[in-house]
């Protein structure tokens, strides 16, 4: 049987734990041996999770903080409509600054 991508998006969790049964497990990786786009998809997962589970911590660079809020905030705001005023004050306080952790 012939497994499409959408399917093995679904079981690329189950794939990199090893809790596949047999039968969806040999679907899987036949599907990976054929399909650039899938086996990209595993190896970034994979990735995010060896990074993800690194326990070193690394200094961030000065004002990376900053600009990652201003980015996001930027992001947002391309995406959602403008708050209106009492939104804008809560989400934004007095000074128009985000007053998210930083």
């Amino acid at each position: 049987m012939v497994i499409e991508c959408k399917h093995v998006w679904d079981h690329i969790s189950g794939y990199l734990d090893g809790t596949l049964p047999a039968e969806v497990l040999e679907q899987v990786q036949t599907h990976l041996e054929h399909c650039e786009i899938c086996s990209a998809i595993l190896d970034s997962t994979r990735n995010v999770l060896i990074l993800t589970l690194d326990e070193r911590v690394f200094e961030l660079p000065l004002g990376f903080s900053e600009r990652l809020h201003a980015r996001l905030e930027a992001e947002i705001r391309a995406i959602a409509p403008a708050p209106s005023g009492s939104e804008r004050k809560r989400f934004y306080g007095k000074e128009g600054k985000s007053q998210g952790t930083r």
